[in-house]
């Protein structure tokens, strides 16, 4: 998830202004359209029926921007109900349930998804290795689930498929609040694993005169700092989403598809950028998961260009070696989770503007410069470097350095 770093604006009134008996100032409508907007609220209970005990992270999503793994969207905003309200003073072997209240307030008319995670206190059962509270939400390697987290989400009271609400202004151009929004979490929905934190074992430069490159992936464990991430190595599933227990093709390739999936997007450059800056998305500098208004623009293979910023992504997927991992001892295709001690990556020297995700834009040539690479996990978790563990940025926001944590793939 990315980083989120809400700004509090707080207003400050002269008690003096109220001693000077003169008339009020007249009120004028303000020409930022911002100030204008008709906003609302997004309300409803926290309701959590387990024995797992910790802080509960509520996100909003803008619903065309799904997280992982159905998308990649970010968080639009979050709020935190802190454990002591959720769960008060029960013991720790009641399952409840508990109901807290929450509220996203200020939200513009739109449709939207809420979900979220108990930010879970596995040491308190003392399972071994576990894990505290570890959520901070400005660092995108601090701000997702781990082992032991309790996952949630809005959703249908009858077919308990993911709600989609939608903040619509009513006839009288009012915005009516969304209530009765109650977010559920339960047992089953608890996260196994860590999340596929990663370093790249292969060198990083990538010659455009080469079709392919291949990088080998390798688990990642650190616990140092705010950082607790322990894989016991790289998990691998067959994707299959209409569940009928045969792997997807969505591509008919006459390949199975496989989790996890892999990004490999171009970064932001420029000489005036600073090192944090230059861990954003190339047209996203304010990392906020939405193309800037104003950026950079590639030439594409047929067409016309389309005057819009482009989302630069390589061709990129999991070797089909892994395949051989992926059989039962009959021959037959093991659809569960597969744990290997490492993964190999092919990158494909093929560019693509995939700012439309559904229809993306070939590309004439693979644009030169740094790109990062992603995991996105089948439980909707990801690692991607580099990240805010590279040593250029660690220190100053009082992380780990950690050297592998700053590869990137350079094509020159």
């Amino acid at each position: 998830m990315s980083a989120l770093r809400p700004t509090l604006r707080w207003g400050l009134v002269l008690s003096a202004l109220l001693s000077l008996h003169c008339d009020p100032p007249p009120v004028e409508a303000t020409a930022d359209h911002r100030q204008r907007q008709n906003l609302s609220r997004i309300e409803g209970q926290v309701v959590v029926q387990g024995r797992v005990r910790g802080n509960a992270i509520v996100l909003l999503y803008d619903a065309a921007r799904p997280p992982p793994p159905q998308g990649t969207g970010r968080p639009l905003s979050f709020t935190v109900i802190p454990q002591e309200r959720l769960f008060g003073p029960a013991d720790d072997a009641s399952a409840g349930p508990f109901t807290a209240p929450y509220t996203f307030s200020l939200v513009a008319p739109g449709r939207y998804l809420v979900r979220g995670f108990i930010d879970a206190d596995t040491c308190r059962t003392n399972p071994q290795p576990c894990h505290t509270p570890d959520f901070i939400p400005w660092y995108t390697v601090t701000g997702e689930p781990n082992a032991g987290d309790m996952g949630g989400a809005a959703v249908d009271p009858v077919t308990r498929a993911p709600r989609v609400l939608e903040l619509a202004e009513s006839a009288d151009g009012t915005l009516p609040a969304l209530t009765g929004v109650n977010v559920l979490f339960g047992e089953t929905s608890t996260v196994p694993v860590d999340r596929p934190a990663f370093w790249v074992d292969s060198p990083p430069r990538f010659e455009r005169t080469t079709s392919i490159k291949l990088l080998e992936l390798k688990p990642l464990q650190i616990k140092q700092g705010a950082v607790d991430q322990r894989p016991t190595g790289m998990l691998v599933r067959f994707v299959d989403e209409n569940t009928d227990g045969v792997p997807d093709d969505a591509n008919q390739d006459n390949v199975p598809d496989l989790w996890p999936r892999v990004v490999v997007r171009k970064l932001a450059e420029g000489e005036s950028l600073t090192d944090a800056q230059r861990l954003a998305d190339e047209n996203d500098l304010d990392r906020n998961g939405v193309l800037d208004a104003e950026g950079v623009e590639y030439p594409r293979m047929e067409g016309a260009a389309d005057g819009q910023p482009d989302l630069v992504v390589l061709a990129a997927g999991l070797d089909t070696t892994v395949l051989n991992s992926m059989r039962k001892s009959d021959g037959s295709w093991n659809m569960g989770p597969v744990l290997v001690e490492s993964l190999r990556v092919v990158v494909q020297a093929r560019a693509f503007d995939a700012r439309n995700p559904q229809q993306p834009q070939p590309l004439r040539a693979v644009p030169s410069g740094r790109y990062a690479l992603t995991l996105i996990h089948f439980t909707g978790q990801t690692w991607r470097v580099p990240n805010e563990l590279s040593p250029s940025v660690a220190a100053a926001d009082g992380l780990p350095e950690v050297k592998t944590q700053s590869f990137v793939l350079e094509v020159p």
